[in-house]
């Protein structure tokens, strides 16, 4: 209802906000659903989604592969994108199958977080395999070595923020 001098009184910015985001909100409810999803896919952000393993043996050695293709490669744990329609769990076992020819056992889940300066959704398990699987590693073009290192003496080149995975995942064990 209208106030009884809004004809001579100008309508306050607050008055002003209400009634477009009433009239906005009407459009959207009343716009067809694909363009309702192509406004949303517009506006919200993108993130590239990932999932790596700290891979652990039965002596508690983790397993890290010393990557090519990474940016600064070096050591890292084995990890790689997830591919459209794809679960996590499902995506790690596959880049762990793609790069090394060798199937993780137990997989859990550890932590997700989110990495803004590269508008990235990491996901990271904690999964376990036989040492002597290393036997019959099959090295992918994606790196160029695979080995077990004790959680105390993780190699030269292993970054920061991979050890920190590591520690992560080790405190979850």
């Amino acid at each position: 209802m209208l106030h009884p001098l809004s004809f001579i009184l100008p309508p306050s910015s607050f008055n002003m906000r209400c009634m477009l985001k009433r009239m906005l909100a009407g459009l959207w409810r009343a716009s067809p659903r694909a363009l309702r999803r192509a406004g949303v896919w517009l506006v919200q952000p993108r993130f590239a989604v990932t999932a790596g393993a700290v891979v652990f043996d039965e002596r508690g050695r983790v397993l890290l592969l010393r990557h090519v293709l990474r940016r600064g490669s070096g050591w890292g744990i084995p990890g790689g994108f997830l591919a459209r329609g794809e679960q996590p769990e499902e995506a790690v076992r596959r880049e762990v199958r793609e790069e090394t020819g060798l199937e993780l056992e137990r997989v859990e889940l550890v932590f997700v977080r989110a990495l803004g300066r590269v508008q990235q959704v990491e996901i990271i398990f904690r999964a376990s395999m036989p040492s002597s699987a290393i036997e019959g590693l099959k090295k992918s073009f994606e790196i160029d070595r695979a080995e077990w290192f004790e959680a105390g003496a993780l190699p030269f080149g292993l970054s920061e923020d991979q050890r920190r995975l590591i520690s992560r995942a080790l405190a979850r064990g």
